[in-house]
């Protein structure tokens, strides 16, 4: 669920995902809107499909924001808008299936761990680099949600004093520094510099900075691309070394858009700049790896969380 669109897609562990469906929603919706367009997608997917309703396990939704996915209460979805609302409730009284509710990062993060490359680790953090960057967090083979369920939240560790404005109101966050948006407004800050680029014929005025376009750069090896994606992989490496070193874990899965779009140029560098600062016991047998499952790692992870909570396996 994001603030632009919906995507639905039914699957199990047999064939994994079997059906998709994806609308669009309205900006500065309101909480009822989007239970409504929730419901519909839900009955859509079904009826489209044709399936039988009764095999129909679980809905398991994964949101942009802060919630506790024992009372389904939203705390904070900004970028959706929601503060303080039972989404799991109002759901529920819309669709005849239990409903279950996570952070999107989590859901992607259970995909990984479940259903992916992480199914060969005990202790692991998944780091996904988009337009944010998020974190989920693995112990002795069980998903770590924190005190308040915001466990996680890598994005928003300061990696720089006093520098750019992150979306949550702080300085120098994480992501504010070495997400794709990040990164993208450095480049357009040196493209302004009079400094020539690919991306002037790649990329429309006015128009985001995209991965795919950014990848394309690096492939014909554009200096400035270049350069400011490797600058902030060593500011990832350097980040994933300190919490290797806190956590002492055995892998780390790096995913999100970015990512998926230049695991083979990032996952060297990074890799080159952690192995610079993290202690030498802290990365024995630690593995960094890309994730294989792209943008179907939250759905995935859908299924564990009905496992988790619901006790079904489909």
């Amino acid at each position: 669920m994001g603030g632009t669109k919906i995507l639905a897609s039914a699957l199990n562990s047999k064939d994994g995902i079997f059906a998709k469906l994806k609308k669009p929603t309205k900006s500065n919706s309101t909480n009822k809107e989007y239970v409504e367009s929730l419901a519909s997608i839900v009955k859509d997917l079904v009826k489209e499909n044709n399936f039988n309703k009764e095999n129909v396990k679980a809905v398991c939704i994964g949101i942009p924001g802060s919630l506790n996915p024992y009372t389904g209460v939203v705390g904070l979805a900004p970028n959706l808008g929601i503060k303080n609302y039972n989404l799991k409730e109002k759901l529920q009284k819309e669709i005849n299936y239990p409903v279950l509710l996570e952070n999107d990062v989590n859901m992607g993060g259970l995909g990984v761990k479940n259903f992916g490359i992480g199914k060969e680790s005990k202790n692991m953090l998944a780091v996904f680099i988009g337009t944010g960057i998020g974190g989920a967090l693995f112990f002795d083979n069980k998903i770590y949600r924190g005190s308040n369920y915001i466990a996680g939240e890598i994005g928003h560790i300061v990696v720089q004093k006093n520098g750019p404005l992150c979306g949550c109101g702080n300085r120098g966050c994480f992501e504010a520094v070495a997400s794709r948006t990040a990164i993208a407004q450095k480049i357009e800050a040196s493209i302004k510099k009079n400094k020539k680029s690919i991306l002037n014929k790649l990329v429309k005025p006015g128009e985001k900075i995209k991965s795919k376009a950014l990848a394309t750069a690096v492939k014909k090896n554009d200096p400035i691309v270049s350069k400011h994606i490797s600058d902030e992989c060593e500011t990832i490496g350097i980040v994933l070394a300190s919490i290797a070193n806190l956590l002492n874990l055995d892998m780390i899965v790096l995913g999100g858009g970015l990512v998926e779009a230049l695991s083979h140029f990032m996952i060297p560098h990074i890799k080159e700049a952690f192995n610079a600062h993290v202690l030498k016991e802290a990365a024995k047998g630690l593995k960094i790896v890309a994730s294989e499952l792209g943008d179907d790692a939250a759905i995935y992870g859908g299924m564990a969380l009905a496992e988790e909570f619901l006790g079904i396996k489909v």
